[in-house]
């Protein structure tokens, strides 16, 4: 009889939370759990630092495979998502060239955009392309949707490619109320109808847009993406059911759009949990057929956290939002290239976008494994969460009226740029954290003369003003990089010097956050090992030229060094105390009034600086 084998975990013995959580906090020493561990996210909800078995024991998405309704572990049975790269061309034949100069260097999804869409320029476009093995995905202005609809069918029909054509026309009409609140087209709804059966015989072409990424490139959190996402694609079925079409008809031509941004985990589950959501509202609908409720998502990374400055920084932060979305198992994923914010992307940016999809491939076998992070406590526990705060966002619009409705009473657009204005409050406070933009700057480096003058180049009519009040579309950095851009253009850059003294750690430490501080504008640093005495260091820093004197020491110093400091430098420059020392009142009485610490808003204070010191 064979020996039952021991194993190892066996003999451990169990610890329960309880017991976890007695040890954490007398590790913790008295400080509070909550404040100290729990981060509250702008969702709505606390993430706790240890997930167990038990906390995903009555979760019902736990249960399912990928494949199976709900789809919350992917629509798919495989991961292998489609690699796209929007081309960016003059004419339709030049366009043509270039996307088959990348399609064999990997790329397995094109998007085209289109000003004049006649069967010409689609025959231009897809000309030498092997429809059955490529994606092609298109965008014009709405109001000529249809027509490319109808030439694209045309072509397709002349060579025999309904059946193995895959890809999407981009009809969106709600872009012009969301970017610049302009009302919504009246027969928008009759359009999108019309628009649906003139594709009828071509089975794979998506036609009707859910463009969330809108409303991420916008500021918008997590949640409200997914909850306004969710509540655009349920009015496409209502008002087209209504219009006389099948669930079946509008499901199987709706295409999600959606941006991921750098909360890995977050945005990760956030697939996830759309996934989930979205077949659950298909399934109200009652369809035919079981695949109308297996969503179709893109995932485009973000523009609102890319930087003009440090900007190849923008490398890390779109390779993690593209790893979310390829782990998630989305089906086709855009990398958006590093220096769009200030020019069209070139040749090597482009390729670097490209290359960032295949490491996650080639080296990495993203592709090989369908929904990995499936069975995690804290993945699954914030799929469900997430779910549940958008839920909360889909019910809301839905009691006010509809998507639709609240778009075009410029609601939706309010709601976002709130989340905008508060999410840029928290990057001047450093609460939220743009490498080489709020912190750890490039101090010297310079980037007026790299920033080119752009447009939208997507041929959708959005670049007209509208009437009203459209989202504000502003990126997470653009304030840090008006200061920045100021000092470029100011006749001298402001000099700041550190007046280093007394406590070795506290004055080091203090000089390096003040570096940060301060370089966030582009000021010249000067930083010092240190000083006997601050007549010392104050003559020092009037034969550098320094315009800011900061002064660097431990608290229990400052109250003796800080007057001395002011009253011999005597306004001969702007004086600093780098803290918040106990003295902090009594040094204000004798005029000291700048203090930096973690607890300033870096933006608005520095804004204070250029404004006294910019000539």
């Amino acid at each position: 009889m064979a020996e039952k084998k021991e194993k190892l975990f066996d003999q451990f013995p169990g610890v329960s939370y309880e017991e976890w959580r007695a040890k954490v906090e007398a590790d913790l020493k008295g400080a509070d759990f909550n404040k100290k561990l729990v981060w509250r996210t702008n969702e709505g909800f606390n993430v706790q630092p240890i997930y167990r078995a038990e906390d995903t024991a009555d979760l019902k998405t736990t249960d399912s495979q990928p494949g199976q309704f709900p789809y919350v572990r992917g629509t798919r049975t495989n991961n292998d998502w489609l690699t796209r790269q929007e081309i960016n061309a003059e004419t339709p034949a030049e366009a043509n060239a270039v996307a088959l100069e990348v399609l064999t260097k990997g790329v397995t999804s094109l998007g085209y955009s289109v000003a004049e869409p006649t069967e010409a320029t689609v025959a231009t476009l897809l000309n030498g392309i092997d429809l059955a093995k490529v994606e092609v995905n298109f965008k014009c202005c709405p109001s000529k949707a249809l027509d490319l609809a109808k030439a694209l069918v045309n072509h397709l029909k002349a060579n025999n490619a309904c059946d193995t054509f895959h890809g999407s026309i981009n009809y969106n009409p709600l872009k012009k109320a969301l970017r610049h609140g302009a009302k919504l087209p009246e027969n928008m709804v009759a359009n999108a109808k019309a628009l649906i059966e003139a594709v009828s015989d071509v089975p794979a072409l998506r036609v009707l847009a859910v463009d969330s990424v809108t409303l991420c490139d916008g500021g918008a959190y997590i949640y409200q993406e997914l909850g306004y996402a969710m509540a655009w694609g349920a009015q496409w079925l209502t008002d087209l059911t209504d219009a006389g079409l099948s669930v079946d008809q509008v499901a199987m031509r709706i295409k999600f759009n959606m941006g991921t941004s750098s909360n890995f985990f977050m945005e990760l589950s956030k697939f996830r949990a759309a996934r989930m959501l979205w077949a659950q509202i298909v399934e109200q609908y009652k369809p035919a057929n079981a695949d109308s409720a297996k969503m179709v998502c893109h995932a485009s990374t973000s523009k609102f956290n890319q930087t003009i400055y440090d900007a190849h920084v923008n490398l890390l932060r779109s390779q993690t939002e593209a790893m979310s979305a390829a782990l998630a198992g989305v089906d086709s994923i855009t990398s958006v290239p590093f220096d769009t914010p200030y020019q069209t992307p070139d040749a090597f940016s482009e390729r670097i976008a490209r290359n960032q999809q295949f490491l996650l491939k080639e080296e990495s076998h993203l592709d090989k494994v369908v929904d990995p992070a499936g069975g995690s406590y804290y993945v699954e526990t914030l799929t469900v969460a997430l779910a549940t705060e958008a839920w909360k966002v889909f019910l809301d619009v839905d009691a006010q009226g509809g998507f639709f409705h609240l778009v075009n009473e410029g609601l939706v657009q309010k709601e976002v740029n709130a989340s905008c204005d508060k999410r840029h409050t928290d990057v001047a406070r450093r609460k939220e954290i743009l490498l080489g933009t709020n912190q750890f700057p490039n101090i010297n480096e310079k980037a007026a003369d790299k920033i080119k003058t752009t447009g939208c180049n997507c041929h959708c009519g959005c670049g007209s003003e509208g009437e009203g009040q459209g989202l504000k579309m502003h990126r997470a950095a653009t304030d840090f990089e008006a200061l920045r851009l100021a000092t470029e253009a100011a006749a001298k850059r402001p000099k700041v010097f550190m007046l280093t003294i007394g406590n070795l750690a506290m004055r080091l430490a203090r000089a390096q956050f003040s570096t940060n501080f301060f370089g966030c504008a582009g000021y010249e640093i000067i930083d010092n090992l240190g000083f006997d005495t601050v007549e010392q260091g104050i003559d020092a820093a009037m034969e550098k030229g320094a315009d800011v004197v900061v002064l660097c020491s431990s608290d229990d110093e400052y109250a003796t060094l800080a007057p001395e400091a002011y009253k011999y430098l005597n306004g001969r420059a702007q004086f600093v105390v780098a803290g918040a020392p106990a003295c902090m009142e009594d040094l204000k009485a004798v005029g000291i009034n700048d203090f930096i610490h973690v607890r300033v808003n870096v933006l608005d204070t520095l804004k204070d600086f250029n404004n006294r010191l910019l000539k």
